[in-house]
């Protein structure tokens, strides 16, 4: 298999762990904006320092960042950081393993955003693999209590906070590519930390004035809560690099549909450590969206 399966599979993994973590976090001491800010404010001085060790030790310069990354770097890392808010939210209305699979309404419209702003477009075979991940999505839509899906289970709240989350999680993935595209490098593990480690930059600094100004004493509850904190921002890390370097390897909307196995590691955490009811039809959807990505990696 190519570079970049392999890559997305490790991300997918590590942003698991991470949403658990965080779940745990947004439902005890912090806000959805606090538990957002933690990944940002243990992984960004981390990511910033890896990136300097990794082009000194490669004896490379560093590039000139052009306008471009910037604004590329800047949409994308708002966008995420408005998505990641609203997958944390979203935690509060159903459980984990279905409130992960409405993320993934991302995979769709990472198409159209691919075509529109990069130029970039899939195959049919794979386009035809992204709609089989849409039936699975039809069947995680409706409120938990419901045994049949009916058209107007899309307005609950868990639906748009989904939607939503799927929606600015696309802008950002290919506004990462964008910005990665951007670099005069060879080199993609140079290119990746770069990127993440300006967007990372950039996210921490906007949520630090966002708390400081609208959330007083959440920057401080992230600071007591360290010890859980921590590891959101190792994992934060680890995962956002391994995005970053998928985006940089392949088209944005192939890693993203690759990526739908989160949604069998968030069914075995939803099962296994919060001890939520998984029903048949949520079982059934997430078997689709798991077919869905063995024929994507089959067709590319």
């Amino acid at each position: 298999m190519d570079l970049w399966i392999y890559v997305t599979l490790a991300a997918a993994t590590f942003q698991t762990v991470r949403f658990m973590l965080q779940k745990q976090m947004a439902t005890s001491t912090l806000s959805a904006s606090g538990a957002t800010f933690a990944r940002f404010f243990y992984s960004a001085p981390l990511v910033a320092v890896l990136m300097a060790l990794y082009m000194t030790v490669r004896g490379q310069s560093f590039p000139d960042l052009s306008t471009a990354f910037w604004m590329y770097g800047a949409v994308g890392g708002l966008a995420q950081i408005l998505a990641t808010v609203c997958v944390v939210m979203l935690f509060k209305q159903r459980n984990f393993a279905v409130g992960i699979t409405f993320k993934k309404s991302e995979v769709v419209l990472i198409v159209v955003m691919s075509v529109l702003v990069l130029g970039e477009k899939v195959t049919w075979l794979g386009f035809g693999a992204i709609l089989l991940g849409v039936v699975g999505l039809l069947l995680l839509s409706s409120a938990p209590k419901d045994q049949a899906f009916r058209l107007r289970d899309m307005a609950n709240k868990a639906a748009g906070l989904g939607l939503l989350s799927g929606a600015l999680f696309a802008v950002s993935g290919v506004t990462y590519r964008g910005a990665s595209l951007e670099l005069p490098l060879d080199d993609p593990l140079a290119r990746a930390a770069i990127t993440l480690s300006a967007v990372t930059a950039m996210q921490l600094a906007a949520m630090a004035v966002w708390l400081r100004l609208r959330e007083v004493g959440q920057i401080t509850a992230v600071w007591k809560a360290r010890r859980v904190a921590g590891w959101i921002g190792m994992f934060s890390m680890a995962g956002s690099f391994c995005w970053f370097l998928a985006f940089t390897l392949q088209n944005a909307a192939y890693v993203k549909a690759l990526g739908q196995v989160e949604l069998i590691l968030s069914l075995m955490v939803t099962a296994l450590f919060f001890k939520e009811k998984i029903t048949p039809r949520e079982i059934t959807g997430v078997c689709i969206l798991g077919a869905s990505v063995v024929l994507l990696v089959s067709v590319i």
